[in-house]
């Protein structure tokens, strides 16, 4: 009873701590984009305005639209989303449910969010949702092969190392795989974190990745049907996914905290590896999300696939390669 309503008590505060942090990082990602583009940008706490009109607004269902679908969506959108930081640990926190998930769960359920997006332009009865559903569908198929490759990469390492439970995100936090590699690993694990740094704002459709909404072709794609709560929801689901993608990132390639090194305990260290995980996830958003998303202009859908099937797709196969060279070298040694 004790641990089932530790999970619930868990689940509403992570639920409210990524919400949270999720639109600070929107907000933030807005005024760096208005910064380098010479304008003011809008107040920080812009995304929490918005999200909070949304949802006192009304949703409008379409006429063609399949309304139980339509509504039901953006619910599993979130729920999902949310559902992710429950296997994933933050800072010195463990996670929730760390014991019964591990990395091929997660890469499960970061799916699930972009399905019910899918899912939702394809109930919305809209010809330009569904080209929008259409376009995310070629684009998630597109993304999970170079993180699947960087997740494989790392976790084979590490069981080549002998590290016990290589695919358990909690042995991943304390046994990070620049520590067992030689210097080909190095350059191997350089190539998974520049792959990884693609893939982020893929799996948030963030520009240049943007083409299922595309608003000048699409007229806003696979949500341009939606308004009101319903809209309210799916932007909150993406800022929670940018939080557990980015957290998923970190701890593949980023994982260490401060208390390790200075073997600092109890409140201090908490307070000290939260906050060192806050700026490590604004860290990579800034750099795979904001800078991308000024500096380039929207990639065709044909272009997406083609960068991660094949440019990010041929990196990581280097990379696997580097990695086995490495391993043979290092069992050699």
């Amino acid at each position: 009873m004790n641990q089932i309503l530790l999970a619930v008590v868990g689940t509403i505060f992570l639920a409210i701590f990524a919400i949270a942090f999720g639109l600070i990082l929107s907000g933030i990602d807005r005024r760096i984009v208005a910064r380098m583009q010479a304008r003011v940008g809008p107040p920080l706490l812009q995304p929490f305005t918005d999200v909070q009109k949304l949802l006192a607004k009304q949703s409008i269902i379409p006429a063609n639209a399949i309304p139980c679908l339509f509504n039901t969506m953006p619910i599993v959108a979130l729920a999902s989303a949310i559902t992710i930081l429950l296997y994933l640990p933050f800072g010195s926190f463990a996670p929730v449910l760390g014991e019964f998930g591990d990395v091929i769960l997660i890469l499960y359920l970061l799916t699930i969010p972009s399905l019910a997006l899918i899912i939702g332009g394809f109930a919305s009865g809209s010809p330009y949702a569904t080209i929008g559903a259409q376009r995310e569908m070629v684009s998630m198929i597109a993304y999970e092969l170079p993180l699947t490759i960087a997740v494989i990469a790392i976790v084979w390492r590490l069981m080549i190392a002998g590290i016990h439970e290589p695919f358990s995100i909690l042995t991943l936090m304390q046994n990070p795989v620049w520590s067992v590699v030689g210097p080909l690993g190095i350059i191997a694990l350089f190539i998974l974190l520049v792959m990884m740094a693609w893939v982020l704002p893929g799996e948030l459709s963030k520009i240049p990745f943007d083409s299922p909404e595309a608003e000048t072709e699409l007229a806003g794609g696979i949500l341009v049907e939606y308004s009101g709560r319903n809209l309210g929801l799916f932007m909150l689901s993406q800022a929670v996914k940018m939080v557990a993608i980015s957290t998923f990132g970190i701890i593949l390639l980023l994982p260490w905290n401060l208390s390790q090194f200075f073997g600092i305990s109890g409140i201090i260290a908490w307070i000290t590896d939260t906050i060192i995980f806050a700026l490590k996830v604004l860290f990579v958003m800034t750099v795979s999300v904001t800078i991308i998303r000024t500096t380039m202009a929207r990639f065709r859908i044909t272009q997406i696939v083609g960068l991660y099937w094949l440019v990010l797709g041929g990196l990581g196969a280097i990379a696997m390669i580097l990695m086995m060279v490495d391993a043979f070298f290092c069992e050699m040694i």
